[in-house]
């Protein structure tokens, strides 16, 4: 399968340098704006993992500055977006419509109605449609999502998500671009809750929000019939300095896991019974593991049943909730 790569900023080094785990796979063509990362030199490139930039051997891989340059190359099999927030939509509708398969990097879209036209997009092409919602590859997440199933009742989940607002990309604090920084950061949990109990019935959620300072954070409470409330939380707290972050607590009838990026004790779980043990957590890199989700899913001509587009819309929609509810100073919203 043939790739080409939309974008070569944090996302799309990112992307690049997992392509070269993925098995038959090349990435064949990059496209981007910038010379310097036309010539391989992405050592400029900087995010929220703490990861750098590295220089990528370009000598075989087509160069387009534009995006319809990149899809008129008709020897490319797939597209895997890695623009800025605001041009994912439109530029995975084109791709599809090109007849092109898509890999879009979260979110699928800015608004809800938007992300429905992509995932139609997608179905009137027949080509494979996936979004980049990388915490459902993320090795914890997979384990806990297994260890829910024979959980019990949720009695109460919170999921955490913050750091510092980002220094390395301007665009992002540019809401008409990104979302903003609570969009852009918790819909990667938002994602998780769809993907495990589906929409909420209501919304509640309080925050703050002043981009020009580099804050902008949410305390959202959502409520499910028949369990307890499942809590998103976070957000950008300030700007450079402040260190990313993500957890999670989940209390079940059958005991509570939890888990946290900032110490090194593992995916626990706590028994009823008062039994304390550490989950097997597979050591794979999330990335790879989406990317080759994707590859398997164009090869054998299926639709991605462990990333359907129709549910990383459904997140779009649900932050979208959220971020209602905040500028409604914390109001209850209904989302049916």
């Amino acid at each position: 399968m043939k790739v080409a790569v939309l974008g070569l900023g944090f996302m799309g080094a990112t992307h690049l340098k997992a392509w070269q785990s993925v098995a038959e796979v090349q990435v064949a063509a990059v496209m981007s704006s910038d010379e310097t990362k036309l010539s391989g030199d992405l050592t400029s490139i900087s995010g929220n993992l703490g990861t750098r930039g590295e220089r990528f051997d370009f000598t075989d891989v087509r160069k387009y500055r534009t995006v319809p340059e990149a899809l008129a190359d008709s020897s490319i099999d797939a597209i895997d977006i890695c623009l800025p927030t605001g041009l994912h939509s439109s530029t995975a509708i084109d791709a599809l419509r090109a007849g092109r398969h898509v890999f879009v990097e979260k979110p699928i879209a800015l608004d809800g109605n938007t992300a429905d036209r992509v995932c139609r997009a997608a179905h009137e092409s027949g080509r494979i449609l996936m979004c980049g919602q990388v915490l459902r590859f993320l090795p914890a997440y997979r384990a806990a999502a297994d260890w829910l199933v024979h959980a019990g009742r949720i009695h109460s989940a919170v999921f955490r998500r913050r750091c510092a607002a980002p220094a390395w990309s301007r665009w992002l604090s540019d809401k008409q671009q990104s979302g903003g920084g609570v969009f852009d950061l918790l819909i990667h949990d938002a994602d998780f809750c769809i993907s495990k109990w589906g929409m909420p019935e209501t919304v509640r959620a309080p925050g703050f929000e002043d981009l020009a300072a580099g804050v902008d954070i949410i305390h959202a409470d959502l409520r499910y019939a028949g369990m307890g409330p499942v809590v998103i939380t976070g957000g950008w707290h300030h700007p450079k300095a402040y260190p990313f972050s993500m957890d999670f607590t989940m209390v079940c009838g059958e005991g509570t896991v939890e888990w946290s990026s900032a110490n090194t004790n593992g995916l626990r779980s706590y028994s009823k019974d008062g039994v304390e043990s550490e989950l097997a957590v597979a050591d794979t890199d999330p990335f790879v593991a989406e990317l080759a989700y994707f590859a398997e899913c164009v090869r054998e001509n299926k639709k991605p049943a462990a990333c359907p587009p129709e549910q990383s819309a459904a997140s779009v929609k649900l932050m979208q909730f959220m971020l209602e509810s905040r500028e409604r100073n914390g109001e209850i919203v209904r989302t049916v």
